[in-house]
């Protein structure tokens, strides 16, 4: 059975090895969340160390997913924002590693995302994804709203352009 929980900074130190496997995994099977092909884990774990900082400083929350005793997901909210914004958070970063898909894990991540904001005082949370990915599909599904398209947004990890698409949630 999967299990969700969200990670101290200290926790997420520690899983800076298996958080790399995920994003590296995602990024070898065309996710356009940031980085370029060809990534290794290793690359990944530079960006693992300021997301563990940015949980510490009360800027993130990273859950992950952990499935037969791995870690195997993660997403994380963006709690941080400017004065004017202290009621919306910003979805970052869902990834679920390829051999654990179709289990529900993202949908796992998501509702536990969106109650962990909603419990910091979110009630906008907002996202965008690459338009035609398979993880597009996922939002509308659980209730985010489309807001648009903007063309050219990213590359894909393997080169040539990638347009996003927008959403948002309003939380109870």
């Amino acid at each position: 059975m999967p299990h969700i929980r969200i990670l101290s900074a200290e926790e997420a130190r520690a899983a800076i090895p298996a958080l790399s496997r995920v994003l590296a995994d995602c990024v070898a099977g065309g996710a356009s969340v940031g980085f370029m092909q060809p990534y290794a884990p290793e690359d990944a774990e530079p960006y693992w160390r300021d997301v563990a900082d940015a949980v510490a400083a009360g800027a993130n929350l990273l859950l992950v997913a952990e499935f037969g005793g791995s870690i195997v997901g993660t997403v994380q909210v963006g709690a941080a924002q400017m004065p004017n914004q202290p009621h919306r958070g910003d979805l970052k970063k869902l990834l679920v590693h390829r051999f654990a898909r179709g289990r529900g894990l993202a949908r796992l991540l998501m509702e536990a995302a969106e109650r962990e904001a909603a419990k910091h005082g979110k009630t906008l949370l907002v996202l965008d994804t690459a338009t035609g990915s398979d993880a597009e599909a996922i939002y509308p599904r659980l209730g985010w709203q489309r807001v648009g398209v903007i063309p050219d947004y990213a590359l894909w990890p393997q080169g040539g352009f990638c347009d996003t698409t927008l959403f948002y949630k309003r939380l109870a």
